[in-house]
């Protein structure tokens, strides 16, 4: 389902009259700085247009409002002067979270969603260095501990576990079931 999801050039080359505004403009396209020598979307806009969608989760805003006057009405030039300063961000995060966010975290999605947002198609990451940012940040602060399983073999089970150390936050990095005893369907 990811695959079908992910790509925005092919959504919008299909969906093009659903996501047109009543002028006939793709309000998404109106944000896209590159089309390919042809004039059609790539792999690089997908990239930028992800930064978009993450910058609208940050700010709780839409890319573009046409009640908003002159540089508010695009979110990208608007928000970009905020994004990489930390004493600055809050101006773009969105108000309904009332400053209560891991701002650490919030800067870094932020550095995410510039690099995504770079002028320049080869200066945007690939998808999957995006991906592998954002499970990083996804992942906890944790260490790794052994916990002794009453499972045939006695073997030990490495635990994620959290700063919490309520066994509700813990989340096992494998089966304590025995392998043999595992449905092959499952890895």
């Amino acid at each position: 389902m990811l695959h079908e999801t992910s790509d925005l050039t092919a959504f919008l080359e299909r969906e093009d009259s659903a996501m047109s505004s009543k002028d006939g403009s793709t309000s998404i396209l109106l944000l896209l700085p590159d089309l390919d020598q042809a004039g059609r979307l790539t792999a690089k806009s997908d990239v930028y247009s992800f930064g978009v969608v993450m910058l609208e989760l940050l700010s709780g805003r839409r890319a573009v409002d046409k009640t908003k006057v002159g540089v508010e009405q695009n979110l990208v030039d608007w928000a970009k002067p905020y994004m990489g300063d930390k004493r600055k961000l809050f101006r773009i995060m969105d108000i309904k979270l009332e400053g209560q966010y891991p701002q650490k975290a919030a800067f870094t999605a932020a550095t995410i969603a510039v690099q995504c947002l770079s002028h320049e198609a080869k200066q945007r990451p690939r998808m999957a260095e995006v991906l592998a940012k954002l499970e990083e940040l996804q992942a906890p602060k944790c260490a790794i501990r052994h916990l002794k399983t009453d499972n045939q073999q006695g073997e030990h089970v490495p635990i994620l576990q959290s700063k919490h150390h309520s066994p509700m936050n813990m989340t096992p990095l494998a089966s304590p079931v025995p392998a043999h005893r595992r449905s092959p369907h499952v890895r």
